[in-house]
């Protein structure tokens, strides 16, 4: 990237609307830039720049047991909801950037992604199969209003009939309920609601440019209406912050008419660690020590374990704990009802574009 990177910062100092209160350099990167305070001006407030991401192949796939799903498409690169704890950071760095303010002020977008999608559904390859929406970052972030990046895929997916499975914690997605409940007839759409927190004051701290949990709890009730399955992620489960609202919040999903749940436990990952804990040093000061060593404890001593089957629960008698508390909730307030099976039976290939004719 040509671009100037923001200065590294080492005394956490939050921007409006903004999650992360530092930028720290990529650990890729060897030369970092550090303006001399003497002869630099004032950091006025960072603006969010879009980038067009010139990628030529928009479906990925993953082998992990930690996820129920393969394939997925991922229409933008960075986030603008700027949760601080967010996992996908440190992606930020393979581009060059920092995984603080970079993340969610540097935004790739692929606005070939619908033409993509339908070319890759259109190969003599594809075997239909479960697409998730988007596994990474957030589908429905706000800059998909104007774009309909997302939106452009989901028309894909409708018109080839083929399984999508969508995860945002905005309230935008129920602007496709067209195309979502063309697919849920044909079982082959199911929407998954994140939420973190019912405070909205926590809300606006830990996820500043999402939807509030007023207006999530809306569209699992207006997703539910129109005959899409529902579910909804406890996700993070923050220790010594949210943990203790897992109950009320499978409550409220379940009186909006979610049918499903699931939980994943804060995750730290790489340089997601020192964002979140610059974050900790602004909001909770007084937790901070606390919320790090409950992590600590399910994560073997450190801030985060990658094995696998281990990274989403975590282990130990908190994590158990934390376990114990979902399941009695799942069950008490019917949110383990078994749930269709997808079907792809109803998959056609849809027509070409251009992008064949170039071997897109």
């Amino acid at each position: 990237m040509s671009e100037r990177p923001h200065p590294t910062r080492s005394t956490p100092q939050l921007e409006q609307g903004r999650g992360s209160p530092i930028n720290p350099p990529s650990r890729f990167e060897r030369i970092v830039w550090e303006p001399d305070p003497e002869f630099a001006p004032e950091e006025g407030a960072v603006e969010t720049v879009f980038f067009d991401d010139p990628t030529r192949q928009i479906l990925s796939t993953n082998d992990s047991p930690d996820v129920p799903f393969k394939t997925s498409v991922n229409p933008y690169r960075g986030c603008e909801h700027g949760c601080s704890y967010c996992f996908a950071r440190p992606t930020h760095e393979y581009l060059g950037y920092s995984a603080g303010l970079d993340f969610e002020t540097r935004i790739m977008v692929k606005r070939n992604a619908p033409a993509l999608l339908r070319s890759e559904l259109a190969s003599k390859r594809w075997e239909p199969q479960v697409v998730v929406m988007s596994g990474v970052t957030d589908p429905y972030q706000p800059i998909e209003k104007k774009l309909e990046i997302t939106r452009g895929c989901l028309e894909v997916l409708a018109e080839a009939r083929n399984p999508v499975g969508v995860i945002t914690k905005n309230h935008l997605v129920t602007r496709d309920i067209d195309h979502l409940a063309e697919l849920a007839r044909l079982q082959a759409a199911r929407v998954f609601l994140s939420i973190t927190t019912l405070d909205p004051a926590l809300a606006n701290r830990m996820e500043p440019r999402a939807s509030t949990p007023e207006k999530r709890l809306e569209a699992v009730r207006k997703l539910t209406d129109a005959g899409i399955p529902v579910g909804v992620m406890v996700a993070p489960v923050v220790p010594g912050i949210t943990d203790h609202e897992m109950p009320s919040i499978l409550e409220a999903a379940a009186a909006a008419g979610a049918s499903s749940a699931g939980f994943v436990i804060l995750r730290l990952p790489w340089s997601v660690g020192p964002v979140f804990e610059a974050w900790l040093d602004v909001h909770f000061p007084d937790r901070k020590e606390k919320v790090l060593n409950r992590v600590r404890s399910m994560r073997d001593g450190k801030l985060y374990d990658s094995r696998w089957k281990h990274r989403q629960r975590g282990e130990g008698v908190f994590a158990e704990q934390i376990g114990a508390l979902f399941r009695t909730s799942v069950r008490r307030f019917g949110l383990d009802r078994p749930e269709t099976p997808w079907s792809t039976a109803a998959f056609r290939k849809p027509p070409g574009d251009q992008l064949s004719l170039f071997g897109g």
